[in-house]
């Protein structure tokens, strides 16, 4: 069965950098776009990052560009999230998921605080 397995999260200060991991299984990883969202309390889900299955292309919400990069490992079955510079407004739960714009499956997530 799919799984997809979040990890990196934490409590950060601001400014400061985290990278998350997402292990997937249970499918052929390097056919699939991945993405990254995440929700705030009391704030809907939103897109954080995407890439296409070979990693060729990516696209970034406008509030994350220059900040966040998303990458893929295919050999890994793994695909990664880098957050630098980071802000209090940042803090939610990040979701990694399975596809581009429709996305079937998701991970269970992983918090990510920011605060001095």
């Amino acid at each position: 069965q799919v799984q997809l397995v979040e990890s990196g999260g934490g409590l950060v200060q601001p400014g400061g950098s985290l990278r998350l991991s997402c292990a997937a299984s249970g499918f052929t990883f390097s056919r699939y776009a991945m993405s990254w969202y995440r929700q705030a309390p009391g704030k809907e889900r939103e897109l954080v990052a995407r890439i296409t299955n070979t990693g060729g292309s990516t696209n970034y919400a406008d509030s994350m560009k220059g900040r966040f990069t998303i990458s893929r490992d295919n050999a890994k079955n793994t695909v990664y999230l880098q957050m630098d510079s980071l802000k209090p407004e940042d803090t939610a739960v990040y979701y990694c998921t399975r596809g581009w714009g429709v996305n079937d499956y998701w991970g269970q997530g992983t918090q990510v605080t920011v605060s001095a």
